[in-house]
């Protein structure tokens, strides 16, 4: 006889969190387990390519200011890589000028958002990002 599952309902979207500011990990992950996304974390670019060898995530959100490897290197090595350069990136930065935003764009990151984010502009963007990856 098969159990009944015990486990909140989820969305099945699952978003990798990759910041070195553990608030902005907690904080964020927070949010998204609210609306039913799993999360995962790294704290920077080359945690973070740690973990994609074993987790594949729907969308990632990324910080371009990390230590070891930043944003930049991290979205355009997944670029560049067959099995990741499908995952949409949205960066999330306090870095709002468009030097960066542009150099974002021009790597292939599906969105670019202002630190700190509104809820509301970084779900709308999670899930435009969801609809285009289809």
């Amino acid at each position: 006889m098969e159990q009944p599952e015990a486990v909140e309902e989820s969305t099945g979207v699952t978003i990798m969190v990759v910041d070195d500011s553990i608030t902005v990990r907690k904080v964020t992950s927070r949010l998204l387990a609210r609306h039913n996304m799993e999360v995962f974390t790294a704290k920077d670019g080359v945690d973070a390519l740690e973990v994609l060898q074993d987790r594949i995530p729907d969308v990632m959100l990324l910080d371009i200011e990390m230590p070891r490897m930043d944003g930049f290197e991290l979205a355009r090595h997944m670029k560049n890589r067959d099995d990741l350069k499908n995952i949409p990136i949205i960066m999330i930065t306090s870095r709002t000028g468009d030097k960066h935003r542009n150099r974002a764009l021009e790597i292939g990151v599906n969105s670019y958002l202002g630190k700190p984010y509104q809820e509301e502009e970084l779900l709308e963007n999670i899930y435009l990002a969801l609809a285009e990856a289809e």
